[in-house]
């Protein structure tokens, strides 16, 4: 585990992640061993922490078990019977910790969008009066329910928007949105 945690900062003073990079390497589980290994919470923990509690368990398990065998016994265990038990207990920490760790630690989803994909989208415009060459600022939702402000100019030459109008965006152009007066401002 020492060597486990040199590497990983020898890794952060170069901005690479050693065990996130073990875990890109990694394939997806095929859908028949989802059931079997799925119990060890593999893809829903990262495999470094995994690693870190089985070796954990293995390691404070075997000295339990030679302890205890050098009380009963007078000596201990041959390592490969000795780590038979640790095994064991090794699997069991990765399986009741990782459990734990799984529903605490985040997921790697976003709800983040792309840009264009706010083009299709109403809003109203919060700040600024809109006209061409002019920006306004604009309040839009995305597909998540989530708000982005945005600079909206008229698509239409003539037109101009002022502050709550509601609009319908239609392209994106640099850093710009354009947009149309809303046909159906009810449903904004």
């Amino acid at each position: 585990m020492v060597g486990l945690t040199v590497v990983e900062g020898a890794g952060l003073l170069f901005a690479q992640s050693p065990s996130h990079g073990l875990d890109s390497m990694l394939p997806d589980m095929p859908e028949g061993l989802e059931p079997a290994l799925g119990w060890l919470h593999l893809g829903r923990v990262p495999i470094l922490v995994l690693l870190i509690l089985f070796l954990a368990g293995f390691s404070v398990s075997g000295y339990v078990v030679q302890a205890v065998a050098g009380t009963l016994f007078g000596s201990l265990l041959p390592w490969w019977l000795a780590s038979l038990p640790a095994a064991l207990t090794g699997m069991s920490c990765v399986r009741a910790i990782g459990g734990l760790l799984a529903r605490v630690l985040p997921d790697n989803e976003t709800t983040a969008v792309s840009e264009q994909s706010l083009v299709g989208r109403t809003g109203m415009v919060t700040q600024g009066i809109a006209r061409t060459g002019m920006a306004a600022q604009t309040k839009i939702r995305d597909a998540n329910g989530d708000l982005h402000y945005v600079l909206v100019e008229p698509d239409i030459a003539a037109e101009t928007f002022a502050e709550g109008d509601s609009v319908l965006l239609v392209r994106k152009a640099g850093a710009r949105f354009y947009g149309i007066r809303n046909p159906h401002p009810e449903l904004l």
